[in-house]
């Protein structure tokens, strides 16, 4: 699943592309991609048709294009989603679900996704915030992000650190993969209790979160396969500088340890045993 700095590497290619840019006609080729706009696939094309495209912004890992209607498209790449930009006259994709042309003739905009769980929607009046993410919290790289609320709201909650840094609500656009990530540079075990961190150690932290964020920005992401890219269809590369995720059994950057991997939500947790040892006493449930 792309996490923030795929979606922002994103975000960025679409500002330089789309900002400024005015709908002339939209094609809906896969209905379970525009799924989350009730209305249909007719509505969602002519809605759109004739406005333009004034900013392109991020909440975690949501995108929403502002358009001068007052209204916005919002989108989520889900597992394999891309928005790529191509001329006109490129052959279609595979796994092509929509198609965005404008009235410049200048390349189109396309939403390919070989899963296509994930999808895009119009958000009436959603300009500046769509209600339908408005829940989500602020990420590390916001400048309106509250540090001194993301200790206090972290150290009050009873639950194990990694689940807590997955959860949206409480910081946004952190997955599975920066989670194991900062952990490891904190020399936390994701199952250690969150009302168990000391505030010293949750701003530390908070500061390797966005060390890792940032570092994995400036090399565009992280990709595993060809289904993530940038508008472009450029793979990120920060895959080569991760020191725990994806590693079992190779020696810890730090220590020599084998890093080891865990069952964790159906997904898996990296850690090294020796710089972070589990915790003795599991969270048990309040």
């Amino acid at each position: 699943m792309p996490e923030l700095p795929e979606v922002e590497t994103v975000r960025q290619g679409l500002a330089k592309w789309v900002t400024g840019r005015r709908i002339a006609a939209v094609e809906v080729r896969h209905p379970r991609a525009i799924r989350r706009h009730l209305p249909g696939a007719d509505h969602f094309a002519a809605v759109l048709a004739g406005h333009r495209v004034v900013d392109v912004c991020r909440r975690g890992k949501y995108l929403w294009l502002p358009l001068d209607s007052g209204d916005a498209i919002i989108g989520h790449l889900g597992m394999s989603g891309q928005l790529l930009f191509q001329p006109g006259d490129a052959p279609d994709e595979v796994h092509l679900r929509i198609r965005f042309r404008f009235d410049d003739d200048g390349p189109e905009l396309r939403f390919v996704d070989q899963r296509t769980f994930g999808g895009l929607s119009v958000s009436p009046g959603g300009a500046e915030l769509p209600a339908e993410i408005a829940h989500i919290a602020r990420d590390p790289m916001d400048p309106l992000f509250s540090d001194v609320d993301f200790v206090t709201n972290l150290r009050r909650k009873h639950t194990e650190v990694k689940r807590a840094l997955l959860d949206q609500t409480l910081i946004s656009g952190v997955g599975n993969i920066y989670a194991d990530e900062a952990l490891w540079r904190s020399k936390l075990h994701g199952a250690r209790a969150t009302d168990a961190i000391t505030k010293p150690a949750a701003a530390r932290l908070l500061g390797h979160i966005r060390e890792v964020l940032s570092e994995a920005l400036v090399a565009g992401g992280t990709s595993f396969d060809a289904l993530y890219v940038n508008v472009n269809g450029e793979s990120g590369y920060f895959d080569r500088s991760l020191n725990v995720y994806g590693r079992e059994g190779e020696p810890c950057n730090r220590c020599g340890a084998p890093i080891r991997r865990e069952a964790f939500m159906n997904r898996s947790s990296y850690s090294c045993p020796k710089c972070q040892p589990r915790p003795r006493s599991p969270v048990r449930a309040s």
